[in-house]
């Protein structure tokens, strides 16, 4: 690996000509067009003909035919509008166009509103018989889900109001909170410095990797200041979208906050508390690493300045084309039909890795549609956690690129499961780079992978608590000012964290930066499962070799026409087995383990 500490940042854009060659492709509008026409022949040829007792197979599969290939069409011009806009927040023209392309969708939604509703309405007596047909087959797993919400349907014309209202409401608050964030000037004061540097959020949260504590406290102060400048407008939006989901929830009696999460990702509320529950009774392994941690640099306290600083001084970099090389090795070991998807990322210009202002932070994979492909969107700034990043972005990639073998309806698998392919691919990176690696590089890198570790399953898992205390707290008290929010926030992240690092008051901001909470609520219990599956599935991936590749790629391919349980079945998988997760947690511990005997191995030299 290059150490320089100059390098420049990827010029990598992507290349999105498969959806449309840019705002004014004559294609988008002629897609709005044909669309509508579409839409209004499918209201009249199917309107009654589906909650009807002479319903038949052949008009049902008819049916959802023409529904998935208008859902295909009208995906295209809103994903191609978001993924602009992701990469420049700031530009007025782009959000202009976000909005339009998304308030065409909802006009559009109107008039197929009814055959959701006719579907979850049709008398079991009458669907029975049907669904034996042979030519439903393929389309059994959506029908069963649209159903699985029957008790929660409004009538169409409330079913239409909400759609209608949602650009200019909900969605409306969480463009807002989109841009607010992400083009927000973060004056940043380097120690010793009078004069500020103005940054984004992705760079001020860069640095609180330093291995400088000045450059860390500089950049903690930096983002309380920033958050804490337009603190007012993110507590309010947030209280809007807590109220904004209460108000849906009644309307469509759903009994609990977390209840139409747990039932869009199509698993039972016992089996996700069973889940956050184990990774509570294991927060201990957070204050035992984090301890040693305090021990090896040396501090007599730890803050949250300090979470992820790293254990030495250099301040290594990683080029793209070499993060390329490394992740696609990794994958390669593993399959080489693994490795050979991911590299038509690379290829093909599927991947957005340059980091410019006004592009939103994080990280996602979008997956487009089953007859386009997917793409990448990270900000690459020659980190090593950068490498990780695209490493788990890729994951999810290889997910879409293979469920393309699914039609539209059975192309997503539900969020849970959506984030096992990531962190799988984070663990075969993060193998293949260990094995390399000299005693000092392999603290280092199990540092990091078991802060990784950490923010994925105990953070998500505290996260998920603090979200589930604001819908209530918002719901029994009204709204919330923001000292409550934060003293929750605090309260949740610092019982991960036991007596091992103190989190400052400064810390009790940090929530609003959180883009999950405004935009879907309860996705980060997703992301604790997807971390244990993968840690599990892992060692059994090592235990059984190319038998488990095989198996493992055959339930990326399935997408989502299968449920949680069924795909997991494929690769003889329990979901409600406790002895599953506790074998997560396990190699959790391991990884904690071997740490703590890197560590004495370390003192002894």
């Amino acid at each position: 690996m290059s150490t320089a500490t100059t390098l420049p940042f990827p010029e990598v854009r992507w290349d999105l000509s498969a959806l449309f060659s840019g705002l004014d492709d004559p294609k988008i509008a002629e897609t709005w067009k044909a669309l509508e026409s579409r839409c209004k022949a499918f209201a009249k040829t199917y309107r009654g003909k589906i909650d009807s007792p002479d319903l038949t197979a052949a008009t049902l599969s008819a049916a959802i035919n023409e529904l998935e290939s208008i859902y295909v069409e009208a995906s295209k011009p809103q994903n191609f509008a978001q993924l602009l806009f992701a990469c420049d927040t700031g530009n007025p023209k782009l959000g202009a166009f976000m909005q339009k392309q998304m308030e065409k969708g909802s006009e559009l939604s109107t008039h197929l509103i009814f055959f959701d509703l006719e579907l979850k309405s049709v008398d079991d007596a009458v669907l029975g018989p049907v669904l034996a047909d042979p030519s439903l087959a393929d389309k059994l797993h959506f029908i069963n889900v649209t159903r699985a919400f029957r008790a929660h349907r409004l009538s169409e014309a409330e079913e239409v109001l909400l759609e209608e209202t949602a650009n200019t409401g909900c969605r409306a608050w969480e463009r807002l909170h989109e841009e607010l964030v992400s083009n927000h000037e973060f004056k940043y004061f380097a120690p010793g410095e009078t004069e500020p540097e103005i940054l984004t959020e992705p760079y001020v949260l860069d640095k609180l990797y330093d291995p400088d504590r000045a450059v860390r406290l500089a950049a903690a102060d930096c983002l309380t200041r920033g958050l804490t400048e337009v603190q007012r407008v993110l507590v309010f939006t947030f209280n809007i979208l807590l109220q904004d989901k209460s108000l849906e929830d009644r309307l469509r009696k759903y009994t609990y906050p977390e209840q139409s999460r747990h039932m869009a990702n199509e698993l039972q509320p016992e089996t996700v508390d069973l889940v956050i529950r184990l990774c509570r009774e294991h927060y201990g392994l957070v204050a035992r690493y984090y301890r040693i941690k305090r021990e090896i640099l040396g501090l007599d306290e730890l803050t949250h300045v300090d979470r992820y600083a790293p254990l030495s001084e250099a301040k290594e970099e990683i080029s793209f084309e070499e993060a390329k090389s490394i992740i696609l090795d990794a994958f390669g070991r593993f399959s080489t039909d693994m490795r050979d998807r991911a590299d038509e990322f690379f290829q093909a210009g599927w991947i957005d890795a340059e980091p410019r202002p006004g592009k939103r932070g994080g990280a996602f994979c979008s997956y487009n549609t089953p007859d386009t492909h997917p793409v990448v969107f990270q900000s690459y700034l020659n980190k090593m956690d950068d490498v990780m990043t695209l490493a788990h972005e890729l994951g999810h990639g290889v997910h879409a690129s293979l469920s393309r073998a699914q039609s539209y309806i059975n192309f997503h698998g539900t969020l849970p499961l959506a984030e096992l392919a990531s962190t799988f691919g984070e663990m075969l990176v993060f193998e293949s780079l260990v094995a390399k690696a000299s005693l000092d590089d392999k603290l280092a890198l199990y540092a990091k992978k078991i802060e990784g570790v950490f923010a994925t399953v105990f953070r998500q898992a505290a996260m998920y608590q603090f979200e589930g205390r604001c819908h209530r707290t918002r719901r029994e008290e009204g709204e919330m000012e923001a000292e409550t929010i934060g003293q929750i926030w605090h309260e949740e992240l610092q019982a991960m964290f036991g007596d091992s690092v103190k989190l400052g008051d400064d810390h009790r901001v940090w929530w609003s930066y959180v883009s999950h909470f405004i935009s879907v609520p309860f996705y980060v219990y997703a992301y604790s499962f997807g971390e244990l599956l993968a840690l599990s599935l892992y060692g059994r991936a090592k235990h059984e070799g190319p038998e488990f590749a095989d198996k493992y790629l055959a339930m990326l391919t399935a997408g989502g026409s299968k449920s949680p349980d069924d795909l997991m079945a494929m690769v003889d998988t329990d979901l409600n087995d406790e002895a599953f997760w506790r074998g997560g947690l396990a190699a959790v511990e391991s990884l904690v383990e071997t740490f703590e005997g890197l560590w004495a191995e370390a003192k002894k030299k």
